[in-house]
């Protein structure tokens, strides 16, 4: 894979230009952190070179400094909300981010639940919490929030939520997920601070949009496919235009938001720190693109690959129309198409010359070799491409059966018979099992199992939805997979 992104240098500029900020105000920041801060897959994606982890390798640069305060919504916990990507509730979530900080030697100071009005599951979480020796506080709704200033700059309104104890210069407000209320706790902190005499900041760490590449640049389209299903839109910072003469991009929550914060700042202050929503931004990710072609080309591939989601997601009944108009839009903009993935182009023409009962796959090596496969009786279309990938990297001939039919037909029986399935085909779960099993006995399979860490960063399209099973395998691979809007055949 081709870099485009000094990961070094950025977990090295991000930490300092952070310290910066914090000896700013005193010794005391609040720092709103956006987006995963670790597994974050599409920084990943659309900035070759940055690594999931980079944002939580930057803070532990920080350790030191640094406590975590996660925040839950009362709301996301009576919905039982889950996150799409990991398939379990937010309030799980919380406990597991808990123990991923805490294992990498982070301080998690509290949790904060938010939006608060007596819900019994929240007082059921807080006392699940107090179970574990965790110190928990409320923060409550406050009526006409964020835009009746008056109520919520005083003691009715932030005045009226729990005072987080915090003991160290940076506290890192985190979350599981979007909507949780992370900006409001951080503004509740810093009323509360002003009253018992503490100079205490507010930032706020986005990677996306990226504020100093152009407004239509492929990165920051790619961040408008991805939450497309927020209606998220890239925008010129007004402020920053009109209170420095500069272009920078920021996106229209933050700015639409920026004349209530502005309001709010005075109002604990007597001044506002920050001219623009820009000047409230500490990411640093745009000075660490090395190769802009490269993450040109990544996030125009990751454009199409969130067409390709939605469109999924449509047929599922998952998402609007609108999700898929606002991304197809985008890619009109970018000046691309489906055609530009070339594992979509090999798989359809497979599927030209194949019976209608067939589903196909394609895969893009590191090397640019593409390899496709068909379903057959025996094996799902992707269960062979896996199969016809490894055996392609290892230097088998493609005659060459990994795994005799004999061994395929009683697990197909057990799935029928006995655990009363459809669909006798082997997934691509099943397959990996089979292979590991017989790769005891057979040198060709123990060669093909060794090729898998090759996969990573590979691109698939199938011409079918995937079952859960497959998208789980393939994520696990490292595998960027598309499929057509399409039910298996």
């Amino acid at each position: 894979m081709k870099i485009g992104f000094d990961n070094d240098q950025y977990i090295r500029i991000q930490s300092e230009h952070i310290k910066e900020r914090i000896n700013h105000f005193g010794n005391k920041l609040y720092l709103e952190f956006g987006g995963k801060l670790f597994d974050d897959f599409h920084a990943s994606r659309v900035l070759p070179g940055f690594q999931p982890d980079s944002k939580l390798r930057m803070l532990m640069q920080l350790a030191d400094y640094a406590e975590i305060v996660i925040v839950i919504s009362a709301v996301d916990i009576e919905k039982s909300k889950v996150r799409g990507d990991l398939g379990i509730t937010y309030d799980n979530d919380v406990l597991r981010l808990r123990d991923e900080f805490v294992s990498r030697g982070l301080m998690v100071g509290s949790v904060v639940i938010t939006h608060f009005t007596g819900q019994e599951s929240a007082k059921a979480f807080r006392n699940r919490l107090q179970r574990l020796n965790i110190k928990s506080y409320y923060h409550y709704t406050i009526e006409g929030y964020p835009h009746n200033v008056s109520l919520i700059d005083s003691d009715e309104g932030f005045g009226k939520n729990d005072y987080v104890e915090t003991s160290r210069p940076l506290v890192v407000v985190t979350a599981p997920g979007p909507g949780s209320g992370k900006m409001a706790v951080c503004l509740s902190q810093l009323y509360q601070d002003n009253k018992r005499g503490i100079k205490a900041g507010y930032a706020k760490f986005e990677t996306f949009p990226i504020w100093n590449l152009p407004l239509k640049h492929p990165v920051n389209v790619a961040y408008e496919a991805a939450t497309a299903d927020l209606d998220d839109v890239n925008m010129i910072d007004p402020f920053h235009l009109e209170a420095y003469g500069k272009t920078t991009v920021n996106y229209n929550r933050d700015i639409e938001i920026y004349p209530v914060l502005n309001a709010i700042f005075e109002g604990i202050y007597g001044e506002n720190p920050y001219k623009s929503p820009t000047d409230m931004g500490v990411n640093m990710a745009g000075f660490c693109i090395v190769d802009d072609e490269v993450c040109q080309t990544a996030s125009k591939q990751e454009i199409i690959r969130r067409y390709f989601d939605a469109l999924c997601k449509l047929a599922d009944g998952k998402t609007e129309e609108h999700e898929v108009n606002k991304i197809a839009l985008l890619m009109q903009q970018a000046k691309i198409s489906i055609e530009d993935r070339k594992v979509v182009v090999a798989a359809h023409q497979r599927q030209e010359n194949e019976a209608e009962t067939c589903n196909v796959a394609a895969i893009e090596l590191a090397d640019g070799t593409i390899i496709t496969s068909n379903s057959s009786p025996l094996l799902g279309a992707s269960a062979a491409l896996i199969l016809n990938a490894t055996k392609h990297l290892a230097g088998i001939s493609h005659d060459t059966k990994l795994i005799p039919s004999k061994m395929i037909e009683p697990i197909q029986d057990l799935k029928i018979s006995h655990l009363h399935g459809r669909n006798p085909r082997l997934h691509t779960d099943e397959v990996l099992v089979a292979l590991a099993m017989i790769s005891l006995t057979d040198d060709n399979c123990e060669k093909a199992i060794a090729q898998l860490p090759k996969l990573k960063g590979c691109q698939v399209h199938s011409t079918a939805m995937l079952s859960e099973v497959d998208h789980k395998i393939f994520k696990k691979l490292g595998v960027d997979l598309t499929c057509d809007p399409v039910r298996k055949k």
